[in-house]
């Protein structure tokens, strides 16, 4: 719970910015809300996977530890807006969102930034392949789910470096959900038993793919992943810190431990969880928290006065 009160933080001080221009700026006081919130919290946590220096927005870096320092300790991946452009534009399903496992458990990208990735729910578990042809995993996952390939619906962000991909998704006789920013709410709503996305693909963010393994692992779903390097430079980085830039890695890799929290918080409406809203002075948040230990999903919905979030930080 004290996870989710810098998640809900960080959600309700970005929704002024919401449909205004301005995503560094949603994005700099969800990162202040986070902060702030997260060094109340009894752990001693250190953010491996930090978001800012991709985006060259404001954010909390790699290394910096944050909590009071007492009690466990562990590895951090946060992200305060996951869809920064859709606040900024006022559009769906931008979250705030923090993962947090065991000290040494998280999977270091080593500055690459990018990478491949496909993301299931359970029935996809020895069935995907990510070395595979697109239009052979969509036949392949809909046999499991037991579904015609015409009712599959595979989320993809909406870059044209997807062009081709989106064209074979639909060649297969599948349909797609295109996404303008957001892959970690894609990524989850690909795992949920009652959505209606039953696959998401695409090259995305690597912090949003290791946020994205901490809530498969409660949710028993499947990702796979490969670094994507963007450049010569990133992928001399890679090779210099020892990957190898053809290996296939699945939750497992991306997150070794078994103790696994995941919270989101809605910023606006999606269709993972509800966006920040104001009404008769109260500000309500809805949020999901996943623990991979005890396979648990709660929802929080929660009303804060509205007078204790104007003016001075609270």
């Amino acid at each position: 719970m004290e996870l989710v009160r810098a998640t809900e933080a960080a959600a309700i001080r970005a929704a002024p910015w919401i449909g205004r221009g301005e995503k560094n700026l949603a994005d700099g006081a969800a990162v202040d809300a986070m902060r702030k919130f997260l060094g109340t919290v009894d752990f001693d946590g250190v953010v491996v996977i930090g978001e800012g220096e991709k985006d060259e927005a404001p954010m909390l870096f790699n290394g910096e530890h944050v909590g009071t320092g007492n009690g466990g300790s562990f590895d951090i991946a946060v992200d305060p807006i996951d869809g920064t452009s859709l606040t900024a534009t006022g559009r769906q399903n931008a979250v705030s969102v923090i993962a947090v496992s065991d000290r040494g458990t998280m999977y270091d990208p080593s500055a690459v930034f990018y990478m491949d990735k496909i993301v299931t729910g359970p029935e996809g578990l020895g069935i995907i392949d990510l070395d595979k042809p697109i239009g052979e995993n969509i036949k392949a996952l809909a046999r499991a789910k037991g579904l015609p390939v015409e009712q599959m619906v595979v989320a993809v962000l909406d870059r044209p470096r997807h062009k081709q991909l989106i064209a074979d998704i639909r060649a297969a006789g599948a349909g797609t959900r295109l996404l303008l920013d957001g892959d970690v709410a894609g990524g989850i709503n690909a795992a949920m038993p009652d959505s209606r996305i039953d696959m998401c693909v695409g090259t995305g963010g690597t912090p949003e793919g290791i946020i994205t393994a901490c809530a498969i692992k409660a949710l028993g779903g499947l990702i796979q992943a490969r670094l994507a390097p963007k450049d010569s430079v990133e992928r001399q980085k890679a090779i210099d810190a020892g990957h190898d830039l053809n290996r296939v890695l699945d939750q497992n890799d991306l997150v070794t431990g078994d103790n696994t929290y995941f919270v989101a918080t809605g910023v606006t409406d999606g269709g993972l969880v509800a966006g920040v809203s104001r009404k008769n002075g109260m500000i309500r948040t809805e949020s999901l928290v996943l623990r991979s230990h005890s396979g648990t999903q709660r929802r929080v919905v929660a009303d804060h006065l509205e007078s204790k979030w104007l003016g001075e930080e609270s």
